[in-house]
C-alpha cells in the first residue's frame, strides 16, 4: 500500500509569484531533445535502485511512501554531475534543462511503480505453492502457478502498457479545462522548477551530500548486521528491546534503517495508526482469542493453519482492508461524480459569459497551457493502441493461466476505461489511487464468476494484476501529465518516458523479484525476513470469493463484521470532524496492516516520526529542507544492502554469527547441555 498525504484542496492552483518569468530566455527544447541517451542512462541506474528499494518494502510490509521526491533530486544530481564534467573538457553539446529532468522522474517513477502494481508481493507471489501450503483450501494443481521469470515478464509486459492508451486522449480535460491539482504531480513540478534555478541548485547539492550520507551509513549499518544473522531469529532485527514476552508478541526496535526512513516521511498520523493496529491485536485480542485454543478452534492445529488463530489474524485484516476500501472507493467516486458535474456546469457557464475564458489566466499558466497543447498525442493513435493490446492479451494471457478465460478478459477491457478514468480523475482531487481496490473488486467477482472447480482462485488473482496495473499506470500517466505542464515538458515527451519507463519495469521488476525468489528460500513464511504479507492476504481473498464464508474459523464471521463496519464508521468520523481534528484519528487501513505481521516496523515507523518531530523542535528549517533527503538516504542504503546480501546468499554464503537472546531457564538448560 503506498501511502502519501492526502491533500484536499479545490480545483484552483494558486501561486504567488511566476515561476515561469525566471525561466524568461531559456529555450525550451523540442519534445525529441528532451528525451536523451544520457537521461535514458541515468533513468537505468536509478530505476533498478528504486526497484531493490520498493520489492524490499513489497516483501516485508507493503507500506511504501512516496519515492517521488528522492527520484528527482537524485536525476538532478547524476545529470548535473555528467553535464558538469563534460562541459569543463569542452564536450557539451546540449545543457541540462527541467524538461529533461522531469523525463528522468517520470521514467523512474515508471519504472518502480511497476515493483508495486506488479504485483509481486500480492497477486502473484499469491499464486504460488508457498504460499498455497499455508491455507489448507484451494491448494490444488489448479489453483497454483508457481512463479517463473519467463511468464511474469510476458504477463506484466501485456497488461502494464494498456493503461498507458486508455486515458491520453482526456489529457486535456484533466489538465487543462479541470485544472486538477494532482497534489505529488504538483509537488515533484515545483522541486524539480526549483532545482533549476541558481539558489535551488546549491540547496540540491546540500541535500545529495546530506543523502549521500546517510546512505553510506545505512548501507554499512546493513553489512555489519549481517554477520550475526547465521540463521532465523538470530542478529539485531531480532532484539528483545521491551523484555522476551514483548519480542514473542512482535513489539520490539528491529534496528531497521529502512523503517525508520520511511517513518520519516509518512505522516504522523499514518505511524500512529499501525502503533494503534499493533496494540489492539497483539497486545489484546490475539492474547484473548489464543486463550480459546482448545474450544473455538481444535489445539491440535498448526500455528500457520487458517482454521485457528492464523485465521482470525488474516480475514479481520482483510475485513477492515476491505471496509477502508469500498468506504474510500464510494467517497472518491462520490467526489468524482460531482466534481464533472460541477465543472461541466461552470464550464458551460464561463463559455456563455467569457468567450475568451483564456484571458483569466495567470502568465505561467499561458505558457504552460500554450506548450502542453503544441504536441498533440492524436486520440487515433491511443484508440488504436488500446484496441492492438487488448487484442493481443485476449490472446496471450489466456495461454498464461488458462483458468482466466478470454471472456472475463474482454469484460474487463470493456469498463476498464471508464474506471481508469474515475481513477485518474479522483487521483486528482485527492492524491488517493484506488488501484488496489479496483484489484479486490476483480478477483471477487471474476473468482465467483470462475468457481472453484474451474480454478477460480487463480482466475481471481490473475484478473486482479489485469485490472489493477490498468487503472495504476492511467493515474501515473496523468500525474506525470501534471508535472509535465508545470515544467513545459512536452505531453510528447511525457509519454515516451512513461512507456521507456514501464518497458524498463517489465524487466527489471521481475528480475529483481526472481534474485530475492532464489535468493531467500523462506520468502513468504511468517516471521521470516520477507513475510510478503500481502500474498497470503490477497490469496485468502480469492478463496473467500470462490469458496465463500465457509472458510472462516468459529465466530471469525462475527468478528469481520464487527471490524468491517468499524472501517467504515472510523473513516466517516474523520471525514466529519474535519481536517484539524481527523489527525488525531487513526486511519482503519493502516490499523490493519499489523494484525497479521506484528508491530515491529511500526515501531520503526514511530522512531523516524520521533526523530523528525525532535528535529522540527530544534530547527524547523533545517528538518523541512533536508528530512526527506535524510529519509531518503535511510531507505536506499539499507534497501541496496539487499543486492550484495541476494548474492552472497545464492553463493551459499552465510553469516559467521547467530546472535541469540535467551531468557534465563533457557540460557541455564543450554548451558548444562554444553557442560554434559
Amino acid at each position: 500500500m503506498v501511502w502519501e498525504t492526502e491533500v484536499e484542496n479545490g480545483n484552483e492552483e494558486v501561486e504567488d509569484t511566476s515561476v515561469e518569468k525566471a525561466f524568461e530566455g531559456k529555450v525550451v527544447p523540442q519534445w525529441q531533445k528532451q528525451i536523451t541517451l544520457r537521461a535514458m542512462v541515468v533513468s537505468l541506474l536509478l530505476a533498478v535502485l528504486f526497484t531493490f528499494i520498493v520489492m524490499k518494502l513489497n516483501l516485508t510490509t507493503g507500506i511504501i511512501p512516496s519515492l517521488n521526491i528522492s527520484a528527482g533530486l537524485l536525476g538532478f544530481f547524476f545529470l548535473k554531475t555528467w553535464t558538469t564534467l563534460l562541459a569543463k573538457i569542452g564536450m557539451l553539446t546540449q545543457p541540462f534543462t527541467r524538461q529533461e529532468n522531469t523525463v528522468i522522474q517520470t521514467s523512474v517513477v515508471a519504472s518502480a511503480g511497476i515493483a508495486f502494481s506488479g504485483g509481486f508481493g500480492s497477486y502473484i507471489f499469491a499464486m504460488s505453492s508457498e504460499v498455497a501450503n499455508q491455507s489448507p483450501e484451494a491448494n490444488g494443481p489448479q489453483d497454483i502457478k508457481n512463479p517463473s521469470l519467463g511468464w511474469m515478464i510476458g504477463f506484466i509486459s501485456i497488461v502494464s502498457f494498456l493503461g498507458l492508451f486508455s486515458v491520453v486522449p482526456l489529457r486535456k480535460i484533466m489538465i487543462v479545462d479541470f485544472r486538477l491539482t494532482y497534489p505529488s504531480g504538483t509537488a515533484t513540478a515545483h522541486l524539480i522548477n526549483s532545482f533549476h534555478t541558481t539558489e535551488g541548485a546549491k540547496l540540491a547539492k546540500k541535500q545529495v551530500r546530506v543523502l549521500g550520507k546517510f546512505f553510506s551509513f545505512s548501507f554499512l549499518w546493513g553489512f555489519f548486521q549481517w554477520f550475526y544473522t547465521a540463521s532465523d531469529g538470530c542478529g539485531f532485527n531480532s532484539f528483545p528491546t521491551f523484555g522476551l514476552e514483548a519480542y514473542q508478541n512482535k513489539f520490539f526496535f528491529d534496528f531497521s534503517t529502512t523503517y525508520v526512513g520511511v517513518g520519516m516521511i509518512c505522516p504522523y498520523i499514518i505511524n500512529i495508526s499501525l502503533l494503534v493496529g499493533g496494540i489492539l491485536s497483539w497486545a489484546i485480542m490475539w492474547p484473548l482469542i489464543d486463550a480459546k485454543k482448545g474450544d473455538w478452534y481444535s489445539a491440535d492445529l498448526k500455528s500457520s493453519s487458517l482454521h485457528g488463530l492464523q485465521g482470525y489474524k488474516v480475514f479481520i485484516a482483510i475485513a477492515m482492508i476491505l471496509g477502508d476500501g469500498l468506504y474510500n472507493f464510494v467517497k472518491v467516486l462520490g467526489r468524482t461524480f460531482i466534481g464533472l458535474y460541477v465543472e461541466f456546469f461552470k464550464k458551460k457557464a464561463r463559455s456563455s459569459s467569457d468567450p475568451d475564458s483564456s484571458s483569466s489566466l495567470s502568465y505561467d499558466d499561458k505558457c504552460r497551457t500554450d506548450m502542453f497543447l503544441r504536441d498533440q498525442i492524436p486520440a487515433w493513435f491511443a484508440l488504436t493502441g488500446y484496441v492492438i493490446i487488448a487484442v493481443i492479451s485476449v490472446i496471450i494471457v489466456p495461454m498464461i493461466f488458462h483458468q482466466l478465460k478470454w471472456y472475463y478478459i474482454v469484460v474487463i477491457y470493456v469498463i476498464a476505461p471508464a474506471l481508469a478514468f474515475c481513477n485518474a480523475y479522483g487521483c486528482g482531487l485527492t492524491d488517493w489511487s484506488l488501484a488496489s481496490t479496483y484489484g479486490k473488486l476483480a478477483i471477487f467477482t471474476i473468482g465467483a464468476w470462475a468457481g472453484a472447480s474451474h480454478g477460480g482462485v487463480i482466475a481471481g488473482l490473475s484478473a486482479c494484476g489485469v485490472m489493477m496495473n490498468i487503472v495504476s499506470t492511467a493515474s501515473d500517466l496523468m500525474q506525470d501529465f501534471k508535472t509535465g505542464y508545470m515544467t513545459m515538458a512536452s505531453p510528447r515527451s511525457m509519454f515516451v518516458s512513461q512507456v521507456f519507463g514501464t518497458a524498463m519495469g517489465c524487466v527489471i521488476s521481475p528480475c529483481v523479484f526472481w534474485l530475492f525468489y532464489k535468493a531467500f528460500g523462506n520468502l513468504g513464511v511468517a516471521g521470516s525476513a520477507y513475510p510478503a504479507p500481502y500474498a497470503l492476504v490477497y490469496r485468502n481473498m480469492a478463496i473467500l470469493g470462490v469458496d465463500g464464508l465457509s472458510a472462516l474459523p468459529k465466530y471469525c464471521l462475527i468478528f469481520c463484521y464487527a471490524f468491517f463496519g468499524f472501517a467504515i464508521v472510523i473513516n466517516l468520523v474523520r471525514d466529519l470532524v474535519g481536517k484539524k481534528w481527523a489527525e488525531f484519528i487513526p486511519v482503519p487501513m493502516a490499523m490493519a496492516i499489523p494484525f497479521y505481521i506484528g508491530s515491529y516496523f511500526a515501531i520503526d515507523m514511530c522512531v523516524g516520526s520521533l526523530i523528525l518531530l525532535i528535529w522540527r523542535k530544534l530547527d524547523k528549517f533545517s528538518a523541512d529542507t533536508f528530512g526527506s533527503a535524510v529519509a531518503s538516504g535511510l531507505i536506499c542504503g539499507d534497501g541496496i544492502w539487499t543486492l550484495p546480501s541476494s548474492f552472497l546468499a545464492l553463493a551459499g554464503v552465510k553469516p559467521p554469527i547467530c546472535m541469540k537472546f535467551l531468557s534465563r531457564a533457557q540460557n541455564a538448560k543450554v548451558d548444562g547441555f554444553l557442560e554434559s
